[in-house]
């Protein structure tokens, strides 16, 4: 460790394994540590599942028949799904990190309607004339709707059709369509994934953009908009760490972060114990420096419901006591090694 690099990148979130894949490639020396003796910081994918049990301080883990084999689990802390055809999956495709990866597509999308159903977001044409989550007049509606949606070009006021994404709200732009209201829902919340309705009183510009990468994502590998790392969210970080190991990145884990060492003003190293590692510059995440961190903004309004989470059962879904209008759920099923057979996973 005791060395001089280009770079050190203290943490092993996504943000800092691309970090340092980036520079890796571009032919800078870095070095990558991290406190946590597994990658993924805040967004890691953690096993066995003992270790799950332990980072919340919950009952000893037992190695009970009922979860089979610990170590054939990975529980993502912050679960969430890829767009097929997102950023972030044109970046994994762009810099050959797929290579490392492997992905299943997710095995369904679901919306909870008030009244106690669950009904399967339909993935094509076939299922979306079997589907009764709307009626037979309602749904040619909603095909003009997502037609309109899918043709739309903002160069070309030909087809706007009286629609300006600029100023028309989305409340309008579902008005002008004669949805109702159990329509405007669906759409907003399981195809645009707004998590509120303030978009609703907001120009529809951006409402038609995610509405369009929904249809695109589908579109890509059918049946789901969605991927998922075979094992986990936290084998994101992990491609481009090993991305950077191959152009010549050092990786340490489980590594104590002491003090980051300043000389006139400016960062010229990090210490671990005894052992000091000069750089240039140091990339890190927030809680590495929580004297330095300012909070500029929030990413949620005082109104937004944070009603995500993720659920592991073992038994069929039911249609429960679900409080709310609408609530979408993904479920993900054996084919994805982050949980045992039998199992099942969903995100809410």
């Amino acid at each position: 460790m005791d060395e001089d690099y280009d770079a050190i990148v203290l943490g092993t979130g996504l943000k800092e394994c691309i970090l340092s894949g980036m520079l890796s490639v571009s032919g800078k020396k870095v070095l990558h540590m991290d406190r946590n003796k597994y990658y993924g910081g805040e967004s890691a994918s953690i096993t066995p599942l003992e270790d799950l049990f332990s980072k919340f301080n919950m009952p000893a883990f037992q190695q009970a028949d009922e979860y089979g084999r610990s170590r054939d689990w990975n529980v993502d802390l912050i679960p969430k799904f890829l767009m097929a055809n997102g950023q972030l999956v044109k970046l994994l495709i762009h810099t050959g990190v797929t290579r490392y990866l492997e992905f299943k597509s997710v095995e369904g999308s679901y919306v909870y309607k008030s009244g106690g159903k669950i009904y399967k977001v339909p993935a094509d044409e076939k299922e979306a004339l079997q589907s009764s989550l709307m009626g037979i007049f309602e749904k040619r509606r909603f095909r003009n709707f997502l037609v309109f949606v899918q043709d739309y070009n903002v160069d070309d006021p030909k087809t706007w059709k009286d629609v300006d994404s600029n100023v028309t709200t989305g409340a309008q732009l579902y008005e002008k369509f004669g949805l109702d209201k159990d329509t405007a829902d669906f759409t907003g919340h399981a195809l645009a994934l707004y998590r509120d309705d303030e978009y609703l009183s907001q120009p529809c510009g951006d409402l038609i953009k995610r509405i369009r990468l929904y249809s695109d994502s589908l579109a890509r590998y059918g049946k789901s908009p969605y991927l998922y790392p075979l094992y986990g969210l936290g084998e994101l970080p992990q491609g481009f760490a090993r991305l950077s190991a191959i152009y010549g990145g050092t990786y340490m884990l489980d590594k104590a972060i002491d003090e980051l060492v300043m000389e006139d003003g400016r960062v010229v190293g990090v210490r671990s114990g005894s052992e000091v590692a000069r750089c240039k510059q140091v990339y890190c995440d927030p809680s590495y420096v929580p004297d330095r961190v300012k909070k500029v903004g929030s990413s949620f309004g005082p109104s937004t419901n944070l009603g995500n989470c993720r659920v592991i059962s073992k038994h069929p879904e039911k249609s429960g006591n679900c409080r709310g209008n609408s609530k979408h759920l993904e479920k993900l099923g054996n084919c994805h090694a982050s949980h045992q057979e039998n199992w099942s996973s969903q995100r809410t």
